[in-house]
């Protein structure tokens, strides 16, 4: 690592720990030619994640995308921004395991949906009706139905 402040390429690692998201090294650096200090970061670097979208263009995959639509679709209900961040790390990670260098817009809206209906019904029902373009009251009720029918399945599984 190059010293910010004489230029020299000789330091030594005094103090290495991982940040908060555990995404990187935090590590703290002494210049062995001048003698002050530095703050260096590591982190792997990622293979790029190509979307592909509903009419065939290609670009790349960006999480602050996904994550103005979650705060779009929670927005005005009782959802925390640390369960929003939360959602946005899942849809994340999952987008990286799960794309082989590139992913449908499909596939990450039906991340996103599964992650939703865990933290907000109404958030997911927000986000579907735009993810799936809901043109007519009609597909809307389906959706509702369908979120309906599980909330159902999933209290008659804990009685």
């Amino acid at each position: 690592m190059r010293c910010q402040y004489c230029n020299s390429q000789e330091s030594k690692v005094i103090d290495s720990r991982p940040t908060e998201d555990g995404n990187s090294i935090r590590r703290r650096r002494e210049c062995l030619g001048c003698g002050r200090r530095f703050t260096t970061y590591e982190k792997i670097e990622q293979l790029p994640l190509i979307v592909v979208k509903r009419d065939g263009r290609r670009e790349p995959f960006e999480i602050a995308k996904v994550r103005n639509g979650i705060l779009h679709a929670c927005e005005k209900l009782p959802v925390s921004a640390q369960q929003i961040e939360d959602v946005c790390v899942r849809v994340e990670q999952a987008a990286y395991r799960y794309g082989d260098g590139e992913l449908s817009t499909v596939r990450i809206g039906d991340m996103v949906m599964n992650e939703l209906k865990q933290v907000n019904d109404v958030a997911y029902v927000r986000f579907a009706a735009v993810y799936r373009k809901f043109t007519d009251l009609g597909t809307f009720m389906d959706e509702l139905q369908k979120l309906l029918n599980e909330n159902k399945s999933d209290l008659d599984h804990e009685e």
